[in-house]
Order: structure tokens, then sequence, then C-alpha cells
């Protein structure tokens, strides 16, 4: 008996955006007008780009970023959750798919020390080049019309689980915890033995709502959750049955 754990990390892990969080290093704190405007839908990771660039041309370094970015905070019942986890890991296995980046993910876990957690992290890739600019490239390319052109969580979660497969590991029952719409995807790829667990009041939970409106239901259960505690009460029942 053994389950999966999937965690996106914006919103569901961290209580913040990592990639808007890392503002707080620029000058005043902000960006330029030009710069903010500059995002195009679905083309996040380009953004970020320019956004590093522009940290970088202003002289911020990767100690001053790190410093930063171990100041978000984690969302309510977080810590305790993953300690949990981190107890039963011979039940449970955890990966985090999330549209930040690798090195923002990095920092974030071991600086709370959650880094052995997670089995894998799927992310997009991110390091810094020799003159000290951090640089962000898509995680993948895909044929997915519903997601961001550098990230369909749906794709990345099959391919885990088809590698999980190759290797005889299958799982009694897929965990999906998210907040947000690129997270729709993969919900609709669960099955009815799986739960997905949106955050409450977060587009993903809206989305989940509208499709049970339209009488086109989710195909896995819906457990909604405001707090970790909440999806730690969920994780320790399943155990015990």
């Amino acid at each position: 008996m053994k389950f999966l754990l999937v965690f996106d990390f914006d919103h569901t892990i961290v209580d913040e955006n990592s990639d808007t969080w890392i503002v707080k290093c620029a000058p005043e704190k902000k960006l330029p007008n030009g710069l903010r405007n500059s995002y195009q839908p679905g083309h996040w990771t380009e953004y970020m780009g320019r956004v590093f660039v522009y940290l970088g041309d202003n002289g911020v370094k990767e100690d001053e970023m790190k410093r930063t970015m171990t100041t978000i905070p984690f969302t309510a019942g977080m810590v305790d959750l993953l300690g949990f986890i981190g107890e039963n890991k011979e039940l449970f296995d955890c990966i985090i798919v999330s549209d930040s980046n690798t090195v923002f993910i990095d920092w974030i876990l071991k600086a709370a020390d959650f880094h052995k957690v997670f089995d894998e992290v799927f992310t997009n890739p991110a390091a810094f080049s020799s003159t000290g600019y951090l640089t962000v490239q898509n995680f993948h390319a895909h044929h997915c019309a519903k997601c961001p052109k550098n990230l369909c969580k749906r794709k990345v979660l099959k391919e885990f689980l088809d590698k999980q497969l190759e290797r005889g590991v299958s799982y009694t029952q897929i965990v999906y915890i998210g907040d947000g719409g690129n997270d729709l995807c993969p919900v609709m790829f669960l099955k009815k033995d799986d739960i997905a667990m949106p955050r409450q009041g977060y587009t993903l939970e809206k989305k989940i709502s509208q499709l049970a409106q339209d009488l086109s239901p989710v195909e896995c259960s819906v457990l909604v959750w405001s707090s970790a505690i909440d999806i730690m009460s969920y994780l320790k029942l399943l155990i015990k049955e």
C-alpha cells in the first residue's frame, strides 16, 4: 500500500507566489510599469526571465535573493503536514509539480529542512549565469491547449506514473493538492479512487465547482482544504484504513 502525494508549490506549500515575492529585492521593492506590463498570458517563464535580468542589472546578487526567498511564509499547517509526511515516508511518495523554478524551491525547502520529504521536484530549471544573473528555462514542450506553454502538469504526472510502473511501483491512491488554474488539467486525469484537494477560495476549487455545475464533474473525489491540517487529517484516516 503506497500513496502518491502531488503538491503544487505557490499558494499551496508556501502562502505566496515565489515569483512575485522576489520583487522585494528590486529597487523600491517594485518593478517598472513597462516590465510589469510585458507579461503575455501563457508566457510567464519568459516574463520572469526579464524580471531576473532587471534584478541582475540593478546589482541584486544571489545571496540577497536567497535571503529574501527564505523568508516566504509556509501556508497554515503546512510545516506540520510536511513533518507528518516525513515521518511516514514508507507510505507516501511525494512530488512537487510547479510553475516556479528549481532555484527558489530548492532554497525554500532546504532552509526549512523539508527537501528530504520530496522524492522529485518538477519545475522550470533555473541557474545563475557566470555573470551572476538568474536564468530560467521552460520545463518542457507539450501539445496541451489548456496549459501554459512551458508546463502541462498532466503530462508531468502521467510520465512520472509511467516511469514508476516500469519500476514496479503503483499507487493505491493519488492525492493531488493544489490551488491554481493550471492544476485542473492533472486533476481531470485522476481516476475515481484518487482525490483532488483544492485550496478553499482559490481558482482550482472554483473551476472544479463549475465543472460540477456544468454536469461534467471530475472523476476523482474532491475534498477542499483551508489549512494543511485538513490535509493531514485526511492522510491520517487514509493510513488507518
